[in-house]
């Protein structure tokens, strides 16, 4: 790649130039980890080269209109147009160059665990994964269920879904990781004889998916244990020893899986999480690092936490974050995520920004 040595403008340019030339040749896509990087990248600064171009030309048609001005009355009303497009591009290209956080390209992995409210928590905890599962529907994501447990009236006690994009253009965790935090519903629950309305809550986290060459693990570091895998209540559901329990030594993450009947498919799965839940703590200590923590996704499934808020007496949909609102809880739950998405990485943004401005 070119050294950044000229305007921000000119080193996207530039990079995205050398990136489409490596893309064209051949020989790099033997390594597909290594296109895929690229391709991530080049899809990522696509929007800002296209915004750079048009600015360029509103550019050049504004200084034609301009010198014709004073003589054509068109062309003057025709130079005020292209100042606003000017002004517009100026602003999308601001927001484009706002540095993204590194692994919002990636797919993810996205953890739903049922907290406070029992029966009612695992319910709720399965209408969030049926909104996400919606959502990705409406994206054009691939969804996979890597591992659940069931709650005995229905939803989930908890549940790890990977979920991947087919298009670079499109990518997953740059939208999702907004997700990660505690949800709280108020509603009446199923359960309820007497129509009193609960409050009840599950807690979501997303990790970026990490491929091999992004994470690099050595086996001396894994303490690996087998044992047989149960169902509810401790009971028996497999008479050999198909669970895996993966535990990285250095940072004392443990990974446990054992929904597959192979102790090989558990333990690749296994595997993938633990990448995933180590690229995310590398990630966070590099942002700590660099003091550039805007608030870390709430591990704890505890209701005073909370992120959003699901009202089924209002119909409202509350992020405490954004602070949007909005009176469509049903098509929210039906996958009309992207407004209230919007709404947080448009604070993000503005946030970063900030940052810049006083920097």
């Amino acid at each position: 790649m070119a050294e950044a040595l000229g305007t921000p403008t000119d080193n996207a340019l530039s990079e995205y130039a050398d990136l489409e030339a490596e893309l064209a040749d051949p020989a790099v896509h033997g390594d597909q980890a290594r296109a895929r990087q690229l391709g991530r990248r080049y899809a990522e600064l696509g929007p800002l080269v296209a915004a750079i171009r048009e600015q360029e030309t509103v550019r050049a048609d504004l200084e034609a209109a301009r010198e014709m001005a004073a003589e054509d009355k068109e062309m003057a009303e025709m130079a005020v147009g292209l100042e606003q497009q000017l002004a517009e591009l100026d602003v999308v290209i601001r927001d484009l160059l706002v540095p993204k956080d590194p692994a919002d390209g990636n797919d993810c992995l996205l953890e739903v665990k049922a907290g406070e409210g029992g029966d009612e928590s695992a319910l709720f905890a399965g209408d969030l994964v049926r909104m996400y599962t919606r959502y990705a529907e409406q994206r054009g994501w691939k969804v996979e269920v890597i591992s659940a447990t069931e709650g005995e009236l229905g939803g989930y006690k908890d549940i790890q879904l990977g979920v991947k994009s087919r298009d670079p253009a499109n990518p997953v965790f740059g939208r999702l990781k907004y997700e990660g935090g505690v949800h709280r519903v108020q509603r009446v629950p199923a359960t309820e004889s007497q129509g009193r309305i609960h409050t009840s809550a599950a807690g979501v986290l997303v990790l970026p998916e990490a491929e091999e060459v992004d994470v690099t693990i050595d086996q001396n570091d894994l303490k690996i244990d087998v044992y047989r895998s149960s169902g509810p209540g401790g009971q028996s559901v497999n008479t050999t020893d198909s669970a895996v329990r993966i535990t990285h030594l250095p940072t004392g993450v443990t990974v446990a899986m054992q929904n597959e009947k192979s102790q090989l498919q558990n333990k690749e799965a296994g595997m993938r999480v633990l990448r995933a839940r180590l690229l995310a703590l590398a990630l966070e200590e590099q942002a700590a690092k660099d003091s550039a923590v805007r608030g870390a996704q709430i591990r704890t499934v505890d209701r005073s936490e909370k992120v959003r808020t699901y009202n089924y007496p209002d119909n409202r949909v509350a992020d405490h974050r954004s602070g949007y609102k909005a009176n469509n809880l049903a098509q929210v739950l039906d996958g009309d995520l992207d407004p209230v998405i919007q709404s947080l990485v448009d604070a993000d943004t503005a946030a970063k920004l900030a940052g810049q401005e006083t920097s």
